[in-house]
C-alpha cells in the first residue's frame, strides 16, 4: 500500500476517534439539560468517570477480551488475548488492517465506543442513583460485559460466524446500554413526584433545554466519526454514504418525533424532537452502509414515531427515564439491526431472523447481567439515595457542591 494513503487512512480514523470522543460532551449537555439544576454536578462527575475509567478498563482488559482472536473451531463465546494493549510487531504498518490504521488508532477508536454504553445508563438513572452504586455498576458492566458481547460480533465470535450484521453498534452498543437502562429503572424506581396518586405521569421539567439542544447537535456531530469512522478506512465512496445516510436518518427521525408528537398531543415538543433526531441516528447506525438515501431516510423516519410511541409506553408502564434512553437507545436499537433484514444490501428473510436472533441473545445476556450486578449491590448497598437526599439535589449531598452557586438551587 502506498504510504500517503496509508497515512490518509489513519488521520481520518484519528479524526473519528476524536469525533467520538466530543460525543461525551453532547451526552454531558443533554442529560443535564433534561433533568433539574441540583443534580447537574452529579450527572456531570458521572459522566466523567465513564470516560476515564471506561479507557483505563479497556486498556488493562477490555480492548483484548473483545478482540481475542478466536482460534479455528473455537466456541466464539469468550476469549482473552492477556493484559494491556502491546503492540504487534506489524501494528505500526500496512500489514495491520489492510493498511487502514495502526494498531494504537485502532485501540483508541474502539475503546471511545466502551464508554458509551454506561453513558446510555447514566441518563436513565439519573437524579436518584447513589454515585458509588452506580460507578461499580459501571466498572463491572463496560469492564466486562460491553467486550464480551462485542467479541460475539466484532471480534470475529459466533454471532459474526452466522452473518450477524451491526456496522456501527445499533446493537453492540446503543441496545447493550438500552438494556441496562431498561432493568436499572425497573429496579431503581421512579422519581418522586413523576407519578401521581393515580399513577399517572406528570412532567418534571429540565432545567436547560437549550442545554440540551447544544447536546443533541455536538451528538450528530459526533455521529459522523461513530458511523464515517466505523469504515475503517478513509475509502471516500463508503465514507460519504455513510455520513449521507447518517444525516438523512437523523433529519427523517427529527421530522416523523414532531410530526407525530402534534398529531397526539397538539403542540410543538421540542424534546421529542431532539429525541427523534437522536432515534434516527441510532436506527441508521447498524446499516449505514449499505442503505440508499431513500431508504435511510425511511429508517429514520420510522424511528422518530418509534420514539413517541416508545416514551408513551415506558410512561404508561410506570417507569421513569429523564431522557429518554430506553426509547432512543434500545427501542431504536433493535429497530435499526432488524431493518438491515429488511432495507439495503442484505435485505431478506434470512437475514431478517439472523438479525433477530442477535437482538434476542444480546437482550437476554445483557438483561440478565444487569440484574445481577445491580441486583447484588442493591443487597449489599442499596442503589437509591435517600427521600432526603433526593428531595435537596444530589449535588450537595453527593458532592457538596452546587452547579450555579449564584442561583437559587430548584
Amino acid at each position: 500500500m502506498d504510504a500517503g494513503l496509508f497515512t490518509a487512512n489513519n488521520v481520518w480514523m484519528m479524526l473519528a476517534t476524536a469525533l467520538v470522543f466530543f460525543m461525551h460532551t453532547g451526552f454531558s449537555f443533554l442529560e443535564i439539560g433534561l433533568t433539574r439544576q441540583k443534580n447537574t454536578i452529579n450527572i456531570l462527575f458521572k459522566n466523567i468517570f465513564i470516560i476515564t475509567g471506561g479507557l483505563l478498563l479497556y486498556y488493562a482488559w477490555g480492548f483484548n477480551m473483545m478482540y481475542p482472536g478466536f482460534e479455528e473451531g473455537s466456541s466464539g463465546i469468550f476469549g482473552f488475548a492477556g493484559f494491556g494493549i502491546a503492540a504487534p510487531e506489524n501494528g505500526m504498518t500496512p500489514e495491520y488492517a489492510d493498511g487502514g490504521y495502526t494498531w494504537w488508532t485502532d485501540f483508541l477508536f474502539q475503546g471511545m465506543f466502551a464508554a458509551t454504553a454506561a453513558t446510555i445508563v447514566s441518563g436513565a438513572v439519573a437524579e436518584r442513583i447513589k454515585i458509588g452504586a452506580f460507578m461499580i455498576f459501571t466498572v463491572i458492566y463496560v469492564g466486562f460485559v460491553y467486550p464480551i458481547v462485542g467479541a460475539w460480533k466484532w471480534g470475529g465470535g459466533f454471532l459474526d460466524s452466522w452473518g450477524f450484521y451491526d456496522f456501527a453498534g445499533s446493537t453492540l452498543v446503543h441496545s447493550v446500554g438500552g438494556w441496562a437502562a431498561l432493568v436499572a429503572i425497573f429496579l431503581l424506581g421512579s422519581r418522586i413526584g413523576k407519578f401521581d396518586e393515580n399513577g399517572k405521569p406528570k412532567a418534571i421539567p429540565g432545567h436547560s433545554i437549550p442545554m440540551a439542544t447544544a447536546g443533541v447537535l455536538i451528538l450528530w456531530l459526533g455521529w459522523f466519526g461513530f458511523n464515517g469512522g466505523s469504515v475503517l478506512s478513509a475509502d471516500p465512496e463508503l465514507t460519504s454514504l455513510v455520513l449521507v445516510t447518517t444525516s438523512l436518518a437523523a433529519a427523517a427521525g427529527g421530522f416523523g418525533a414532531m410530526i407525530l408528537s402534534t398529531i397526539l398531543y397538539k403542540n410543538l415538543d421540542l424534546t421529542m424532537f431532539l429525541n427523534g433526531i437522536l432515534g434516527g441516528l441510532v436506527g441508521i447506525t447498524a446499516g449505514a452502509d449499505l442503505m440508499s438515501p431513500n431508504e435511510a431516510v425511511a429508517i429514520g423516519f420510522l424511528a422518530g414515531l418509534l420514539i413517541v410511541l416508545a416514551v408513551s409506553l415506558v410512561d404508561k408502564l410506570k417507569l421513569d427515564d429523564p431522557v429518554g434512553a430506553v426509547a432512543v437507545h434500545l427501542v431504536c436499537g433493535i429497530w435499526g439491526t432488524l431493518a438491515v433484514g429488511i432495507f439495503g444490501a442484505k435485505a431478506g428473510g434470512e437475514q431478517f431472523m439472523t438479525q433477530l436472533y442477535g437482538v434476542l441473545i444480546i437482550g437476554v445476556f445483557c438483561v440478565v447481567c444487569t440484574f445481577i450486578i445491580l441486583g447484588a449491590l442493591k443487597s449489599i448497598m442499596g442503589l437509591r439515595v435517600s427521600k432526603e437526599e433526593e428531595i435537596e439535589g444530589l449535588d450537595i449531598h453527593e458532592h457538596g457542591m452546587d452547579a450555579y452557586p449564584d442561583f437559587i438551587n430548584e
